[in-house]
């Protein structure tokens, strides 16, 4: 297993190393898909190992404003297309976070493939407005509104079991989380497909405002 260090380096900065386990709350949006092999191939941002591995499942994107982490709180961004066939296993291919500190953990703890862009969340007349930018450039834009009875959601429902290739070192993470959804919908969605994966031809199963919600990432089972 590498080596924890107390001080992470990148770019000649210094960022605090916070070692998993990690215990993180706040709330999210969680859209369900089922993608097209043909989709995951073309646009799914795979990288060369995962190409043709593609097994089916379910794809998520994923929205989340953590308020509280062992980094700070900080915002994502991701995608899941589903499994992949050599661990059976599913992967986040594309992934943006706010904060560096959380992009360099990410890369440490999990193998998390995250980059690091500015994200806004804004709630008003009941709805949530997000938006990626990379300077004056919309990578990523959506309103969000949720409504009805609130429902128990957990991950033994809609599970997340991870593999991540990064550094030539396999990582192997299945977080487990809870918290209280509501049916939503997603409105003015916009994607520069040159920044994420452009998920606006595909017709989601359904959508789910998370709020509260708490979610704990394990330290990761490693494959040097």
């Amino acid at each position: 297993m590498p080596e924890n260090h107390q001080i992470v380096r990148s770019d000649l900065k210094l960022y605090k190393q916070a070692p998993a386990p990690w215990e993180l709350q706040g709330e999210g949006i969680l859209v369900i898909y089922k993608f097209s092999k043909n989709w995951v191939e073309t646009h799914g941002n795979l990288p060369e190992h995962l190409k043709r591995e593609f097994k089916g499942g379910l794809g998520y994107l994923i929205l989340v404003n953590y308020h509280s982490s062992p980094v700070g709180p900080y915002k994502e961004l991701l995608l899941i297309p589903g499994k992949f066939a050599r661990y059976n296993k599913q992967t986040i291919t594309k992934i943006y976070v706010s904060t560096e500190v959380s992009t360099q953990n990410g890369h440490a703890n999990w193998g998390i493939p995250k980059e690091t862009l500015p994200i806004s969340w804004d709630k008003s007349e009941g709805k949530d407005s997000i938006q990626v930018k990379d300077g004056d450039k919309i990578v990523f834009a959506c309103d969000v509104k949720a409504g009805g009875i609130p429902f128990p959601i957990s991950t033994s429902l809609l599970p997340i079991d991870l593999h991540q290739l990064w550094d030539r070192v396999d990582y192997f993470t299945k977080p487990s989380g809870n918290g209280w959804g509501k049916l939503a919908s997603i409105k003015n969605l916009k994607i520069d497909s040159a920044y994420f994966p452009d998920i606006s031809s595909q017709r989601p199963l359904f959508a789910v405002k998370i709020e509260p919600f708490r979610i704990s990432f394990p330290e990761a089972e490693y494959t040097l």
